[in-house]
């Protein structure tokens, strides 16, 4: 196992503008780490940078110990997993499994092994004789994940592996890929656009947002405790809710719009700021019950509804925009409908307007973590 450092790492083009800014993080020995962000943020580029496939215009990569600025990527001991195959068509898919390890000069019976391993886990056994053109997509990226397993480097690098494969079979290689990480003990880097796939597969994840990093840390961390807006829209299905609000130091409460505001505990007057960003989960919106006082009660117009059989999520219009709200199980509403809402304030996320960080964290996030000793 070996440890992936980035010090400072920059990255330009045309010597005036970076894609990439500052980089700085470690990525710990065998740790399955997640790039995640939009399309264009950056992550492919800075993987192929660990890669060595990209200059570095600034900074210090290390790879163990060592710095591997200068490396070509044949000496960085890693192998990686390219969003586009990168298959040799000429090739069956035995040989195309087998070429890293020809080159390394593995023994013939120790190739025969691992490939009939790797082909078994990954669903390719009865493919092996054939040429990449008589796969499906999906095949096809199958066989790029087999021939960077069967090296057995002690770094992993994987460019949206999962892509082109279908709903069904991307949540079922999210699974085999997060296992046999775990079995090898190798260090995984992980670049994706998916943030059910961050959310399920890392360790740690690493938000990018225009080059820059947004926020690092434990997905749940991340989730219950967004660093930024973006970071707030971007992790979560549905997104977290946000609009704009304005401070009323006289009701002691933040405006959301001229029939929704949110009462602020004397303790917390110091968020009445005269603009604030507010934030809050779908799912911590709740349905309110003939036990909620009347003037908790928050009445909605549904403008949209989609049942999906184990959860129900619907919207309504706030501001200039609409938020959503994410309930378990099958409600029956239809458009129009006017339903009664309760929104805790120990649920929200209050952002700076000026300077886009969180200033409030949610204390009511309904995390129940629960010790081993439950299920004794």
């Amino acid at each position: 196992m070996k440890k992936v450092e980035l010090i400072d790492i920059s990255k330009s083009y045309d010597k005036q503008s970076n894609v990439i800014s500052n980089i700085n993080v470690t990525i710990e020995p065998g740790e399955f780490f997640v790039l995640v962000g939009p399309s264009g943020c950056g992550k492919s580029t800075m993987l192929r940078m660990i890669a060595g496939l990209e200059e570095i215009t600034d900074g210090v990569l290390k790879i163990g110990e060592k710095e591997v600025n200068d490396l070509p990527p044949s000496k960085r001991d890693l192998s990686m997993v390219f969003q586009n195959y990168a298959l040799y068509p000429h090739l069956t898919v035995k040989e195309n499994i087998q070429f890293g390890l020809h080159v390394k000069k593995i023994p013939k019976k120790d190739r025969m092994i691992r490939t009939s391993d790797v082909a078994e886990m990954l669903g390719l056994t009865d493919y092996l004789k054939r040429k990449p053109r008589e796969l499906s997509g999906g095949q096809r990226q199958r066989v790029a994940l087999a021939r960077a397993i069967v090296n057995e480097a002690p770094i992993c690098l994987m460019d949206e592996p999962l892509s082109n494969l279908d709903a069904k079979l991307r949540a079922h290689m999210r699974s085999e890929i997060r296992q046999i990480q775990r079995r090898l003990g190798i260090t995984m880097i992980y670049v994706t656009h998916d943030q059910i796939e961050a959310m399920t597969m890392g360790d740690r994840i690493m938000i990018l947002h225009e080059g820059s990093i947004q926020q690092i840390g434990n997905p749940i961390d991340v989730y219950n405790n967004p660093a930024n807006p973006f970071v707030a829209t971007f992790i979560g299905s549905p997104p977290m809710n946000i609009t704009s609000g304005v401070g009323d130091k006289e009701s002691n409460a933040i405006r959301l719009n001229d029939s929704i505001s949110i009462p602020v505990p004397f303790e917390d007057e110091r968020y009445l700021m005269e603009k604030i960003i507010v934030g809050i989960r779908p799912e911590h919106i709740k349905a309110a019950t003939k036990e909620s006082k009347e003037a908790e009660k928050i009445l909605v117009e549904v403008v949209n509804v989609e049942i999906l059989g184990n959860e129900t999520v619907f919207s309504f219009l706030m501001g200039e925009g609409s938020w959503q709200v994410k309930w378990s199980g099958q409600w029956q509403i239809e458009v129009g409908d006017k339903i009664p809402l309760i929104m805790n304030y120990e649920s929200f996320c209050f952002f700076d307007s000026e300077k886009k960080e969180i200033i409030k964290k949610p204390s009511d996030v309904e995390n129940h973590v629960f010790g081993k000793e439950v299920f004794v």
